[in-house]
């Protein structure tokens, strides 16, 4: 199975990215991704066997992060996965930590971390650049998540949640 760390958007959050991606103006065919599947990944895992699940939720349940707020402030096309994503240009302390954390106790390889959430695959050609209302979003809680890639969209199944703790809670 196939399985990554995630943050998942609130209703709002997620509500007001969908109308971020309905504004982009991409050359056809650039599919939208499904508002279901927003996530910003905080650590791609990869292919596991069944007898690794327990070892990874158990990491995901040891994770103690402050909850954050991200700021989403600007629509990026990358070009060698051809996507269109909401990016955030600044990355609170709480999430980069959390991120060296998972990446320490996964071991697997620091990365640069690009806090972004995906609104576009498959994109032919770069969109005509465009300003973007920033998005603040509350992030609360952490998610181990299964992804099944047949069909148009991933599907994505979420495994266990843990909630990122407030500074009261962290000793």
């Amino acid at each position: 199975m196939r399985l990554f760390f995630a943050l998942w958007p609130d209703a709002d959050t997620k509500h007001q990215l969908e109308s971020v991606a309905h504004k982009l103006r991409l050359a056809a065919p650039s599919p939208l991704v499904p508002a279901a599947n927003y996530h910003l990944t905080v650590a791609f895992v990869g292919e596991v066997l069944d007898s690794r699940l327990a070892q990874l939720r158990t990491i995901g349940a040891s994770q103690r992060a402050h909850c954050c707020s991200i700021r989403l402030d600007a629509i990026e096309f990358w070009a060698k996965p051809r996507i269109v994503v909401a990016a955030a240009q600044e990355i609170p302390a709480a999430l980069r930590g959390l991120w060296a954390r998972l990446h320490e106790d996964l071991a697997l390889p620091a990365l640069p971390l690009r806090a972004h959430v995906t609104l576009a695959r498959k994109v032919t050609q770069a969109p005509v650049p465009q300003a973007m209302s920033p998005i603040e979003w509350s992030m609360s809680s952490l998610s181990l998540v299964r992804s099944e890639t047949a069909g148009i969209h991933s599907a994505y199944t979420v495994v266990d949640t843990w909630p990122l703790l407030d500074e009261r809670q962290i000793p």
